[in-house]
């Protein structure tokens, strides 16, 4: 069950980012955050022209014509609703990742030790000509 599945990756975006301190979990929600607004409006948009295609589609179609158009448009009305549900919950997830950095900053960023930039070795050689 290792195999590999397309689509069933980590997101590059997100697994680049390596864990080395508070920077990186800033950085990691803002980028999860900006994925998940980025997502929920192309699920939104999708979803406005999925009705329109929806609807023209279906205008003529045989089968449903016996039932009538306003059937087609509450038809596609509760496909469509899905979509939209899905974007309401990426926005749902950005503002989760907003409140994981906001919890993350109330738990740890007292106790982490702060940076003493003396004592951090610099790499670049300044004697290097």
């Amino acid at each position: 069950m290792t195999e590999e599945r397309p689509g069933r990756g980590r997101i590059p975006e997100l697994s680049a980012i390596p864990w080395e301190g508070p920077r990186a979990i800033t950085d990691y929600a803002r980028v999860g955050r900006d994925l998940c607004r980025d997502l929920g409006q192309e699920f939104e948009i999708g979803s406005d022209e999925l009705y329109a295609v929806l609807i023209r589609s279906f205008k003529g179609h045989p089968l449903l014509s016996v039932v009538g158009a306003p059937d087609v448009r509450l038809r596609a009305r509760r496909v469509v609703k899905r979509l939209k549900r899905a974007a309401e919950l990426q926005k749902g997830a950005g503002v989760e990742l907003v409140k994981f950095h906001a919890q993350f900053r109330k738990e740890f960023v007292d106790i982490l030790p702060k940076a003493n930039p003396e004592a951090r070795k610099s790499t670049f050689n300044w004697d290097d000509d």
